[in-house]
């Protein structure tokens, strides 16, 4: 499953996929297989995403 919400909350902050990833300490690589659902990520790096766009783990990853 794509993380949609994820990809739009970056979009909306327009920050790249490689300042995101700069900011968390991740590869833009990683940060592209999180938003294609192709990578399952740590919680605290679904923390760290969530902090930089300034939304809640609920807003970017909890399934509706």
């Amino acid at each position: 499953m794509k993380n949609k919400r994820m990809k739009i909350a970056r979009v909306e902050s327009d920050v790249s996929q490689e300042q995101l990833a700069r900011i968390v300490g991740v590869t833009r690589q990683t940060i592209n297989l999180i938003e294609a659902g192709k990578y399952n990520p740590s919680l605290k790096l679904c923390i760290d995403i969530s902090k930089a766009l300034n939304k809640t783990l609920n807003d970017l990853f909890w399934e509706e």
